[in-house]
């Protein structure tokens, strides 16, 4: 028993160090150039495949990151990992883009302190997301100049976390999520100017900047289950996280192509590993779901976030406004009790996802639609191979604008063991 719990162990910790290895290979958007990137609402493979619910309904078979009280729904351990994989068309109104991207996208694990009562989890996840690649060309004010910008943009927040939920009264449960937040995101803007037949008119320049963040962060969540008969039950959730001024460091010089991010070299530095902090607005979420035991679960979901109280780590004049996300789903089981056909036990879900971004240019909105599909297949009588697949849209090419037409895939497994709290017999 004690070297099976070891090689699990092992396992775990393996996977975090991969983690840290493939992080920042996931894909983002072209709108993560601005404020501190693209936004994680939608959780893990098994979130995602409903619409991103997970607020006010989790099981036993996976871990659940967006609601920390939920946790205690999970009875036995649980391991849980994930790829993504996301592709983007990027439309101008004029010409079209491919970006495409992918990496480890979480790892996390659920072990039940006392089964049905305490639940205790831990794991690494992506709070944020940059990643983009700009060419503007565009003509120099009153001159016969051309201006050749390419901006670049790499990184985003992680966290590394602790939960734990407890069960206070008859179907009601509290949970507490604690996070260690850190990451760096890079970004650089490199500018040349050329005259009317291509050749270059001064010297090629480089802005670069590096910012990493090292702080922690707080998420409470709350669930309360009303059974409305022996097989029905309405669920009811909510969280609130608390990251406010997240603090860090900023690195920023303007120099010559190639030596901006070298503190020796000649140019204008701007900012030497300066502390300060950037501020993340409250984020509140709620949501219900009607579930029929063993059969089906579908709810409806939202959060809010207000980033017009955003600030920017030095201070840049980014105008964001509230983000909104309105998710609807449901999975359905055909037969938990067909053990000889996995296609029957498995779970599928669909969903649709609204996302009223932050991101406020030319006087729109950015708003992200998408439709969400997703499944559990048992891989035995306990773990299962999880994936979901979102097929989507954000923004317009209307006023100047990107608009974004992406599939995003993620693959996953559960690995879930019920004997890890039984008692030995024999010796």
């Amino acid at each position: 028993m004690l070297s099976k719990v070891k090689l699990q162990l092992l396992g775990v910790l393996s996977t975090l160090f991969l983690f840290n290895e493939a992080m920042a290979q996931s894909s983002a958007s072209t709108y993560s150039a601005l404020g501190i990137g693209e936004f994680n609402y939608s959780g893990v493979t098994t979130n995602q495949g409903m619409g991103g619910l997970g607020i006010s309904y989790g099981t036993g078979w996976g871990v659940n990151v967006v609601n920390p009280a939920l946790t205690t729904r999970n009875t036995i351990f649980n391991f849980q990992a994930a790829m993504n994989y996301k592709k983007i068309k990027a439309n101008n109104g004029i010409e079209t883009s491919d970006v495409d991207g992918g990496g480890l996208s979480y790892v996390a694990f659920s072990l039940p302190v006392k089964s049905g009562k305490t639940t205790l989890g831990l794991g690494l996840n992506q709070i944020t997301s940059v990643n983009y690649r700009l060419l503007i060309e565009s003509k120099v004010n009153n001159a016969t100049i051309n201006a050749l910008n390419y901006i670049e943009g790499d990184g985003g927040i992680s966290e590394a976390y602790l939960n734990m939920g407890f069960v206070v009264a008859k179907n009601l449960s509290l949970g507490i999520h604690g996070s260690y937040l850190f990451g760096s995101t890079i970004r650089t803007n490199q500018l040349s100017l050329t005259d009317q037949d291509g050749v270059d008119v001064g010297i090629p320049t480089e802005y670069y900047e590096r910012l990493t963040v090292s702080d922690v962060g707080l998420k409470l969540g709350a669930h309360y289950m009303i059974p409305l008969s022996t097989t029905n039950n309405l669920h009811l959730g909510a969280i609130y996280e608390s990251l406010g001024n997240v603090n860090g460091k900023a690195f920023a010089k303007l120099a010559a192509f190639g030596q901006a991010n070298d503190l020796d070299t000649d140019g204008d530095l701007i900012a030497n590993d300066e502390p300060g902090s950037v501020y993340i607005p409250n984020l509140y979420g709620f949501g219900f779901t009607f579930e029929k035991v063993n059969k089906y679960a579908i709810g409806l979901e939202a959060q809010y976030q207000d980033f017009k109280q955003y600030r920017s780590f030095l201070d840049d004049p980014t105008q964001l406004k509230e983000a909104i996300k309105v998710g609807f789903g449901m999975q359905i089981v055909p037969n938990y009790l067909a053990i000889d056909n996995p296609l029957k036990r498995a779970t599928y879900r669909f969903g649709l996802e609204f996302i009223q971004t932050p991101y406020y240019l030319n006087n729109t909105n950015i708003n992200d639609l998408g439709i969400n599909f997703g499944a559990s297949l048992p891989l035995n009588q306990l773990s299962l191979m999880n994936f979901a697949m979102k097929v989507g849209q954000r923004g317009t090419t209307q006023n100047g604008l990107i608009r974004e037409n992406y599939i995003n895939f993620t693959l996953g497994f559960s690995l879930n063991d019920n004997s890890w709290f039984y008692k030995r017999v024999f010796e």
